[in-house]
């Protein structure tokens, strides 16, 4: 299983736009996406107010690939965030079964 942690930060002024983004749109279709196994989403914090974050476990690298294409290493962006998020992170872990 693959563990994928994808980071937002929000252009200044638009954090209420991402968050509804975020509970409306992002944490609806990753939770329906096929071979996205567990979602644990994360809202920004009163210290850290543009940061949000998903991380997901995905069953294999080819249901990853499915939903994101060949360059998973890559984001994938909704062009409804595309003006809204000023920098994205993606990292991938083999997920260690405890």
């Amino acid at each position: 299983m693959i563990m994928r942690i994808f980071q937002v930060v929000t252009r200044p002024g638009k954090e209420a736009e991402f968050s509804r983004f975020f509970h409306e749109t992002a944490i609806p279709l990753m939770k329906s996406t096929d071979g996205c196994l567990t979602v644990l989403p994360g809202a920004a914090r009163p210290e850290s107010p543009r940061e949000f974050s998903f991380v997901m476990v995905w069953r294999e690298l080819e249901a990853l690939k499915a939903f994101v294409g060949e360059d998973y290493r890559s984001a994938h962006v909704d062009p409804a965030e595309a003006e809204i998020v000023e920098s994205r992170t993606i990292h991938h872990y083999d997920l260690v079964e405890t």
